[in-house]
């Protein structure tokens, strides 16, 4: 069971750094898939962070205030 913990830490891991690279190339919606897929993940570990993607919709919410 560590091992596949281990295993999704490391593929959510690989894909936020995905996800950063496709909205660096502006690439919107790589950038979505990645960021849902990465949710997905975070719901299957064990160890669930907080979602690395919160600084960007608050960003969005600003700025549309």
């Amino acid at each position: 069971m560590a091992e596949a913990n281990e295993t999704i830490a490391l593929a959510k891991d690989d894909i936020y750094n995905k996800a950063l690279v496709s909205l660096a190339r502006y690439k919107f919606i790589m950038f979505g898939y990645y960021a849902a897929l990465w949710s997905s993940l975070n719901k299957l570990d064990r160890q669930k962070d907080p979602n690395p993607f919160r600084d960007f919709v608050e960003l969005a919410r600003q700025t549309l205030s």
